[in-house]
């Protein structure tokens, strides 16, 4: 089940630090050591070390924890672990996983799909995602022809696959809900609940739930499918100002545009997310853009599986400067190197601009937030500032950024 010929811990170097947990203090099987190795990981982050603390022992986990923290890494390491340490003797069939993790964004599932990949590159594991939006006969023949051990998933495509009777959940010893309080947003829970009442029951399956927020309806929902769950909270102040320098732009509607423009041109932006609050808007700013020689692309539900693909490939690559995004495409996305996040509306969510801004700054490098704050959402900010435990840098910007574009 593994592949670390010529491999030992020796070389895997990480010195104790007072204060920082290690993964070299769990125990954790070779191979995988191997790929956290080769994924430039050394010291654990908070929600790691308190997740890993309990779910390695095969405890369930609540964890509330914003997106950037680490918590992918954490529930993919327990769930590889495990199906190292305890391989299965008996025959198995093709559409039966031992581990499913649910997400409610393409994007994000497509993303776990990758960070798994990178940690199983030395085992004999197999994963797969199923979402919608993606050729539907290809995954098909996929889950029909192969044998899956960690299944990524959007709920309604799993439904669809599980329904058809391509996709069995019985054998599931492992079940991770990410962004439970999305997939209530989003309207999901219905079909999660009839994805979990295809697993096994709660005391034969370890079941591990993340959610950036812990309201009544997401505490209602991981007592009904955990079982003495131990609750690991990492406060959100931690994501949003250790790395990211944020400010606010005082402007008027008609202004924001020629402000955009003009920030993108005259700083250098190497690579920037614009986050706008409809799709409209999102079409409206990157054909605007475009027309003006900026290497802009939009990311919206609007945009076709295969094209979001491509697009997000092409700004990771430096072939797209500016990625123009809705809340929902933009959740899920991790991309190296992203200097700037713009805010051309202010979110009515503050957890969405905790969201946003965490697409900057990652990885403990330095990143800039600039929301643009206007006659029509400019009411916004005080909600925004309690919600992240801090005031915000808010003026007016430079006149030169002002100047109108031809």
């Amino acid at each position: 089940m593994s592949n670390t010929q010529g491999w030992s811990l020796a070389d895997f170097d990480v010195p104790a630090q007072e204060g920082q947990t290690r993964f070299h203090d769990f125990n954790l099987a070779l191979p995988l050591m191997r790929s956290i190795a080769e994924s430039g990981f050394q010291y654990c982050t908070p929600i790691q070390a308190q997740v890993l603390t309990h779910t390695l022992s095969g405890a369930d986990a609540i964890g509330r924890a914003q997106t950037g923290t680490g918590k992918t890494a954490a529930f993919l390491i327990t769930i590889i672990n495990d199906l190292l340490a305890n391989p299965l003797d008996t025959k198995r069939y093709a559409g039966e996983p031992r581990a499913l993790i649910i997400a409610p964004t393409r994007e994000l599932v497509m993303q776990i799909e990758k960070d798994a990949q990178q940690l199983v590159q030395h085992t004999d594991l197999k994963v797969m995602s199923v979402v919608g939006g993606m050729n539907f006969t290809v995954q098909q023949e996929t889950l029909q022809g192969a044998v899956i051990d960690i299944l990524v998933a959007t709920p309604g495509r799993l439904l669809d696959f599980a329904n058809r009777r391509d996709l069995w959940l019985d054998r599931v010893e492992f079940l991770v809900l990410d962004e439970a309080d999305r997939m209530l947003d989003m309207g999901f829970i219905p079909d999660v609940k009839r994805i979990v009442s295809l697993t096994p029951p709660s005391k034969q399956r370890q079941t591990l739930l993340f959610s950036a927020t812990f309201n009544d309806d997401v505490m209602s929902l991981s007592k009904r499918w955990t079982i003495d769950a131990e609750i690991v909270e990492i406060e959100p102040t931690q994501v949003t100002t250790d790395t990211v320098q944020q400010k606010v732009y005082i402007t008027e509607k008609s202004q924001k545009f020629d402000l955009l423009f003009n920030l993108i041109k005259t700083e250098n932006f190497d690579k920037v997310i614009v986050f706008a609050n409809r799709r409209d808007i999102t079409r409206r700013l990157c054909e605007r853009l475009q027309k003006k020689g900026i290497l802009a692309a939009m990311l919206s539900g609007e945009v076709p599986q295969n094209r979001r693909i491509k697009t997000l490939e092409n700004f990771r690559n430096g072939k797209v400067q500016v990625l123009i995004a809705t809340d929902v495409a933009g959740r899920g996305i991790h991309i190296d190197g992203v200097s700037h996040v713009i805010n051309y509306n202010l979110p009515e969510d503050p957890e969405d601009y905790v969201h946003r801004i965490g697409r900057t700054g990652r990885a403990g490098n330095d990143g800039v937030s600039i929301s643009f704050a206007c006659e029509d959402d400019a009411f916004l900010l005080p909600e925004l500032e309690t919600a992240i435990g801090m005031k915000l840098d808010c003026g007016y910007p430079p006149e030169e950024l002002l100047e109108a574009t031809q």
